[in-house]
């Protein structure tokens, strides 16, 4: 009789790992995003030329959305007022301020010293003439240049600005403009943005109701002291519209300055 045997031990099968799926990350925050919904906007530009000084101040919105990890800044005008040194008043209507109509634009945003930093770069803007690329072009320097248009739509070449050396001596400018305006400002607040605007906007003066009023030759520039040209934004619930900004002006900006170099 043999004897029994002892049984090989058996060898398991070889098993494949179950795949392991990564722990799922989330994104990183985009920074900046607490800014987004729309803000109320007021800057002041002072500008020089040869014959006045001159400070424009201009209200509007700035509208921060977030599209594929950027802030994007869609800028508008309503309204707009000038100061000049001498007693002369200047001013642009409504419907020509409103006829500056910037591109939306990613913002660039850090933080300086733990203080969100927002600077909106210049998007050369044509108002009053039509430019196939207003990065690259300058404003023509002929005042009949077939490009001028009537953006303000008062059936004036350009844009009108209206002229009172005195009650009695009242007239027009006609010009043309490529604006370049950038600014950078800081979270001074969660609802207020304080900074200083940079602008290097180009002028062309297309002609004047009389030539009296065409003494100015557009060369303006803008005053190196940038705290003479400060940008505020205040947060405003988005329906706000220019009507209700310019009847809630008072609260929410300093008052108008004068020219004061």
């Amino acid at each position: 009789m043999a004897e029994p045997t002892t049984p090989e031990p058996m060898t398991p099968e070889p098993t494949t790992p179950e795949p392991t799926t990564p722990p799922a990350t989330e994104p990183p925050p985009v920074l900046g995003r607490e800014l987004i919904g729309r803000w109320a906007h007021y800057d002041v530009v002072a500008y020089e030329d040869d014959v006045l000084k001159t400070l424009i101040i201009s209200y509007g919105f700035n509208d921060f959305t977030e599209v594929d990890g950027q802030i994007i800044d869609q800028g508008s005008f309503c309204f707009s007022e000038q100061r000049t040194d001498q007693p002369i008043q200047t001013s642009l209507s409504d419907a020509a301020t409103q006829a500056i109509k910037p591109p939306a634009v990613p913002l660039e945003i850090d933080v300086v010293d733990g203080v969100l930093r927002v600077r909106r770069p210049a998007t050369p803007t044509p108002v009053g003439i039509r430019l196939d690329d207003p990065f690259t072009e300058s404003l023509p320097t002929d005042p009949n240049d077939p490009r001028i248009v009537d953006d303000d739509g008062d059936g004036k070449p350009g844009l009108t600005v209206t002229i009172e050396v005195t009650p009695d001596l009242i007239g027009e400018l006609y010009i043309a403009r490529r604006e370049i305006f950038a600014f950078e400002a800081f979270l001074a607040e969660p609802d207020l943005l304080t900074g200083l605007v940079t602008d290097n906007s180009e002028q062309l003066v297309i002609g004047a109701s009389d030539p009296i009023f065409a003494s100015s030759n557009g060369n303006w520039h803008q005053h190196p002291d940038l705290t003479k040209s400060p940008v505020i934004l205040r947060r405003v619930d988005a329906d706000w519209d220019c009507e209700r900004l310019a009847a809630e002006r008072d609260a929410l900006f300093p008052p108008t300055p004068e020219v004061d170099w």
